[in-house]
């Protein structure tokens, strides 16, 4: 007898397509895409815990408890082995790619194959499932992060855009790398590893997110038979408050580049969780629209030499407690740059936005959706995320399609420009002779 509670269809007449959603007993969401004449599956099995998941409490705990920043992202690394072999080892005997990611929100493990998909299947369904963690594997896996930690911080892009969210957030965790600090990991050991685990990667807390070529009633099979009951903890997390200044206008740190490079980042407050998807969507066409790569101001910008005409990029960052509109760029006056970027913002709220050129963007960001439906990864993706904000993959390309301008002009009113801050990596002096 199958372990299902409830099933549904998602339809969406616009795009044309629909998928299967199921609420398995154990409390597994599962998400299902079958793409009829597509050649390759790619699957998910993820949990919704990411680096920002370092205070929390169960029905188990009198109260709430902090672990070390980057145990998420060290415990996906570690989850990968097992006492007799690792999955690397068994995916490829399968001639599937198999990969995992750890993000500020979510943790997922993932393969994409075009054969053997329900082997491939229950290889994922079960490693996920079986952690192994000693004392030893524990301790070598900190050289190892511990390196990758310091790679990154040698990195300009990535440390220039986490140098501004420490300046711009006082307490949210997102303001510390995912992978953690060389310090806070190494506090982490078997018995942090093992509770964390049995916090997180329980089934009422992840979702299985298949799309592409594969039979439906397979997988509810392997989830009947290897998807393990577990009870309801009661899972609670927390994100400090924050307050709605930013911590810091301005940041730098000196790195090997030939010219500055800087970060301006614009910290929107009151955005909850339920919303943010919504908002990430139109947010992003409204940073096109004023500021992007067809926009007057990049124009005029690369056209007086103000900016780098390479490494410009605007967009939107989000996770938990956390939204940001970015712009990135190389300028050899990141000061001036800000102060333009702040002035077109400014005059916007003054003279309106250009409505031809958001009608192009809103055209293009709707296409680029639909384009999505093509690949059986981003379908898979889409579905998963979605799931973890209790939403629907259809909905982002359903509110592209349905923004306004009027949505445009209320979302620009909530910018405050003085809520920002200036990340910038500078050249190391170099010696004069």
């Amino acid at each position: 007898m199958s372990k299902i509670n409830n099933k549904r269809i998602v339809k969406n007449t616009r795009l044309g397509g629909e998928y299967i959603e199921i609420d398995h007993a154990t409390g597994l969401k599962i998400k299902l895409f079958p793409m009829p004449g597509y050649s390759s599956a790619f699957a998910l099995f993820g949990t919704k815990y990411g680096s920002v998941d370092v205070t929390f409490k169960t029905a188990n705990d009198q109260d709430f408890i902090t672990v070390p920043n980057g145990i998420a992202h060290y415990l996906e690394h570690k989850l990968f082995e097992s006492e007799e072999c690792d999955a690397f080892s068994l995916f490829a005997k399968t001639g599937a790619n198999c990969n995992a990611f750890t993000s500020f929100d979510a943790t997922a493990y993932l393969f994409g194959c075009s054969q053997k998909f329900e082997e491939n299947l229950e290889i994922l369904l079960k490693f996920v499932q079986e952690p192994y963690f000693t004392d030893e594997n524990v301790a070598k896996e900190q050289g190892i992060i511990g390196q990758e930690i310091r790679m990154y911080d040698d990195d300009p892009g990535w440390r220039v855009f986490f140098n501004g969210l420490q300046g711009i957030f006082h307490s949210n965790p997102v303001r510390i790398d995912i992978a953690g600090t060389v310090q806070s990991i190494a506090e982490i050991n078997k018995d942090l590893l093992y509770r964390c685990y049995n916090t997180f990667y329980n089934p009422r807390n992840m979702v299985l997110s298949i799309a592409g070529n594969f039979d439906p009633d397979t997988v509810v099979d392997l989830c009947d038979k290897l998807v393990k009951e577990a009870p309801d903890l009661k899972l609670e997390t927390i994100i400090p408050e924050e307050p709605d200044d930013v911590k810091e206008k301005y940041v730098s740190q000196k790195l090997e580049v030939a010219m500055p490079l800087a970060s301006l980042g614009f910290k929107i407050n009151g955005v909850s969780d339920s919303e943010s998807p919504k908002l990430y969507v139109l947010y992003n066409m409204l940073m096109e629209t004023l500021l992007g790569h067809t926009s007057s101001f990049y124009t005029d910008a690369v056209k007086s030499r103000l900016i780098s005409e390479s490494n410009y990029r605007v967009g939107v960052f989000n996770a938990r407690g956390a939204f940001v509109l970015t712009a990135e760029f190389e300028a050899d006056d990141p000061k001036k740059v800000r102060d333009e970027l702040i002035k077109t913002l400014e005059a916007a709220k003054l003279n309106g936005i250009p409505e031809a050129e958001w009608n192009n963007v809103r055209k293009q960001t709707y296409g680029e959706f639909v384009k999505q439906f093509g690949s059986v990864q981003s379908v898979a993706l889409a579905m998963l995320e979605a799931a973890f904000k209790d939403g629907g993959a259809f909905d982002l390309a359903e509110t592209a399609a349905d923004a306004t301008i009027g949505q445009m002009t209320e979302l620009l009113g909530r910018i405050n420009t003085d809520y920002a801050t200036l990340s910038v990596i500078e050249p190391i002096d170099k010696p004069t002779d």
